[in-house]
């Protein structure tokens, strides 16, 4: 069984993919940024991005039967190597219990509001093994 998840998101489907895929129990989380889709809007500080990127990820996981606890695999994307401690600060205390392999790149973001990218991979029942 393969299900797909949208958040809504126009860039979905202007880019032609899903913010979810839930194969049997894998769910891989498209990488995603720190919109505010109810406003439409990018924060400036990348730890507010961060924080709508966590939140668009574990809605987008619940919705496939599983929730930011039972991530296994997550890589971060990032803008600038100025940012790094912001991040660590705002997403250490998400992931400080669950400790999934991890990642993190400093790359060239496609828009120049855009600070992080986060992208993960869960296995539902994770948290319960």
């Amino acid at each position: 069984m393969v299900q797909r998840i949208s958040t809504g998101s126009p860039f979905e489907t202007t880019f032609g993919y899903s913010r979810a895929v839930r194969h049997e129990d894998t769910v891989y989380v498209s990488g995603t940024t720190g919109y505010d889709y109810a406003s439409m809007t990018m924060p400036e500080s990348v730890s507010e991005q961060a924080s709508n990127a966590l939140a668009t990820i574990d809605k987008a996981l619940k919705e496939a039967g599983s929730s930011i606890e039972d991530t296994v695999r997550v890589v971060y994307y990032v803008g600038d190597r100025s940012y790094v401690d912001e991040v660590v600060a705002a997403v250490g205390p998400v992931f400080r219990n669950i400790r999934p392999a991890a990642s993190m790149l400093i790359v060239q973001m496609i828009e120049a509001g855009m600070k992080i990218e986060i992208e993960v991979t869960a296995r539902i029942g994770a948290a319960n093994s």
